[in-house]
């Protein structure tokens, strides 16, 4: 029983320090924004909101790549792979003198970190199922959620010591270990008589597949507005905390506490998931998500930015829903497609993330004087998200569709 748990929590640990990557390469970049943008010379300061949403379509796109590949020639050879592209795409970030080199390393990183994000998530689906999955992967998130609490401090510090191109050395650093983790210790998850015979119609079929599950395609399309808004804060938080505030010094740690927030949540969650259900918990969280705008809005619309404590309450809110969201979406959207878990994650990733990129590169370009538009934005997202799942009951209701767990 103790080397159950041992090997489980050993689980847990190495998948989520496989998502950490992406994390890492995302927010330990944050504080050097402003330098990076002074080296390869970007004249608008929102361009550099660009070095961050960019590497999320490289994300998008990577996911179609390797989800179906995975689920024919297994997961950890994909992994691989992909983190030798993850590789060479840092190179070219540290060799960039221009902003449109740069944004091609951002999105090639994408690409290439698509592998260990989508196949950990393949892997956890491969391993658990129903409610059981959404505790595993709440916390598995608690502990993806501990990179950004340190990444933004790592990185300033970095920065301030070796220069913003050692960010992305450390980065590989993490990788190969990881990587070497991995090879280690975790044993194939997929085995070779569930493996998809790989074909060009592969993709073809698993897409055909997906679509026939209505639960995958709402809950897909709710995670890709929940996530859109969430990167629009990665993206422009440096421009409100460093430049609206004129907090250089303290935005790492403004950003590593509003990480706490969504860490408390998705901990939490792992506990009453398994009471609740995942469905009542979107619904209620989704609702929370939604409402907290509205208050920002009734109070500061037409304003300049309230004080720094006020806002950084409003953000812990926002965020503290969203932490009950993320796991719990990803979990409902993958739950019916368990026998195509590789394409299906693909597809669920590569759908929420295209989806994300937009909204959050259009609402960015608002977040210029104050944070509004970014709470705009969270409202406007909640909305949609809402619609959805009120049009999911009615589906429900019509049992066009089996029950939700």
């Amino acid at each position: 029983m103790v080397k159950q748990k041992l090997a489980q929590f050993e689980f847990v640990a190495l998948m989520a320090s496989l998502m950490s990557l992406v994390a890492l390469s995302i927010d330990a970049v944050l504080p050097a924004l402003e330098q990076i943008g002074i080296s390869i010379g970007i004249k608008q300061s929102n361009d550099t909101q660009l070095l961050i949403t960019m590497i999320f379509l490289g994300l998008g796109f990577g996911q179609l790549i390797f989800g179906p590949i995975s689920d024919s020639f297994g997961r950890k050879p994909v992994v691989y792979f992909g983190f030798g592209l993850f590789v060479i795409a840092s190179f070219i970030c540290v060799a960039a003198t221009s902003i449109e080199m740069m944004v091609f390393g951002r999105i090639l990183q994408g690409i290439g970190l698509s592998a260990p994000r989508t196949i950990s998530i393949s892997m956890v689906r491969d391993t658990f199922s129903g409610d059981y999955m959404a505790k595993i992967m709440s916390f598995i998130v608690v502990v993806f959620i501990l990179v950004p609490v340190v990444a933004p401090a790592i990185g300033k510090i970095m920065l301030d010591l070796y220069g913003w191109e050692f960010i992305f050395y450390s980065q590989l650093i993490y990788g190969v270990f990881v990587m070497f983790w991995l090879w280690k210790r975790q044993p194939e998850t997929l085995p070779k008589e569930k493996r998809i015979k790989f074909s060009t119609h592969l993709f073809v079929d698993g897409t055909k597949e997906f679509i026939k599950h209505k639960q995958a395609i709402i809950f897909t399309l709710v995670s890709g507005l929940i996530t859109g808004s969430f990167i629009v804060y990665l993206s422009a938080s440096q421009t409100i905390f460093q430049e609206q505030y004129d907090l250089v010094d303290e935005f790492p740690f403004i950003f590593a506490g509003l990480a706490i927030t969504v860490g408390l949540a998705t901990f939490l969650n792992g506990t009453f998931v398994l009471k609740y259900g995942m469905l009542k918990l979107v619904t209620l969280f989704t609702v929370v998500f939604t409402a907290i705008p509205v208050i920002y809005m009734l109070f500061f619309y037409g304003k300049p930015n309230p004080s720094i404590t006020i806002l950084i309450l409003f953000f812990g809110m926002q965020f503290f829903a969203i932490g009950f969201l993320f796991g719990n979406l990803r979990a409902l959207a993958m739950e019916p497609i368990g026998h195509i878990a590789g394409i299906g994650a693909a597809i669920n990733g590569f759908v929420s993330t295209i989806m994300a990129v937009p909204i959050a590169t259009y609402i960015g370009t608002f977040v210029i004087t104050t944070a509004l538009p970014l709470f705009i934005g969270f409202f406007v997202c909640g909305m949609f998200s809402l619609f959805a799942l009120y049009y999911l009951q009615v589906l429900q209701k019509k049992d066009v569709l089996v029950k939700v767990p």
